[in-house]
């Protein structure tokens, strides 16, 4: 994935009302952009706007279906950003951290298993 798609990616991502989209989208696969615009304040022509900065991330596809456009969220954009950054000797690491964590915290809390 080049850099100038990572930026696409995360500026789209940083924008709450866009997250919410892709997250209706995930719940949902399909959506019609009219009803995508239903959970929204903004007009269909904001929300349209957003959805073209979604599809130019790569992060929503359409299918137009007569005069409906289908909307769904692809996740793979993400993917490729989770990829680049985590390797196996880092994903290794890392779920020992959140087992560590998980046991101080059972601990903390008077929950975890007493060892003698």
């Amino acid at each position: 994935m080049k850099d100038k798609q990572v930026d696409l990616v995360f500026a789209q991502l940083a924008h709450a009302g866009r997250r919410r989209m892709l997250d209706l989208l995930m719940s949902t696969p399909g959506m019609s952009v009219k009803a995508l615009s239903s959970h929204f304040e903004m007009s269909r022509i904001a929300v349209m706007k957003h959805l073209r900065g979604l599809e130019e991330a790569g992060l929503v596809l359409s299918k137009k279906e007569g005069r409906t456009r289908r909307l769904f969220f692809n996740a793979v954009p993400i993917q490729l950003i989770y990829d680049r950054w985590t390797t196996q000797y880092s994903a290794f690491w890392s779920s020992r951290m959140v087992d560590l964590k998980s046991r101080v915290e059972e601990r903390a809390t008077g929950k975890g298993k007493k060892h003698a």
